[in-house]
């Protein structure tokens, strides 16, 4: 599912630089991502999804070369095959909570807004605890309820990969607990693999890979 292999990135006018030689993560795989601030962690994220490509190296994500794809290519990758949960969350306020999560089906013509998506995005909402919010403004949601909008827009395309940047990071235990659920047993059910950044080191257990940033050659130059 991700592969990366000799890879070298930094960003311009930065003194960061990252460098992976060996990374695999196989399909349908529960990964999380940790290190210290500064170690890589949402530039793996960028890389593996084409938001961002390597100076060197090959990085491939459900059988495809990203780092080959142009600009559009890799935009059109992200949206018919990858569900983000970012932590700023992203949400628009001109849409109701419906509205973003289903927001991914206006950005490309091969998904399809149909009832199965409008259905999946309520089942979705119903199981996060937002059910009742669906008509609500972002702006008028409390930061862990728009994690949670955030996370159902992740989920509702059904995609091959979730990559989710501290995703429960905003939320109490007991929502933190049904959030994990849900995203776990959503990425079981579809056979989708998911990358998570975290910084809560007692959820470890719930992955079966683990990728250290911090074993990596990462910093600053």
């Amino acid at each position: 599912m991700i592969s990366l292999r000799d890879v070298r990135f930094g960003y311009p006018r930065s003194r960061f630089s990252l460098r992976i030689p060996e990374l695999s993560i196989p399909v349908a795989a529960r990964a999380a991502a940790i290190g210290p601030s500064g170690s890589g962690k949402t530039t793996l994220l960028n890389l593996v999804s084409g938001i961002e490509r390597p100076q060197v190296g090959e990085v491939e994500t459900a059988g495809v070369r990203v780092d080959r794809l142009s600009v559009p290519a890799r935009r059109s990758f992200r949206i018919t095959t990858i569900g983000f949960v970012f932590q700023d969350f992203l949400l628009l306020d001109y849409l109701d909570v419906l509205g973003n999560i289903l927001y991914p089906y206006r950005l490309h013509s091969d998904l399809k807004l149909d009832r199965a998506a409008r259905d999946r995005a309520h089942e979705l909402a119903s199981n996060l605890g937002i059910a009742a919010m669906l008509e609500r403004p972002p702006n008028e949601l409390s930061q862990g309820e728009r994690q949670r909008v955030a996370i159902a827009r992740a989920l509702v395309t059904a995609p091959k990969l979730v990559l989710a940047d501290e995703p429960t990071g905003n939320l109490d235990p007991a929502t933190k607990q049904q959030a994990l659920d849900l995203l776990f047993d959503q990425c079981a059910a579809l056979s989708m693999t998911l990358l998570m950044v975290t910084h809560d080191h007692g959820l470890l257990d719930r992955f079966d890979h683990v990728v250290d940033l911090s074993t990596f050659d990462a910093g600053t130059t």
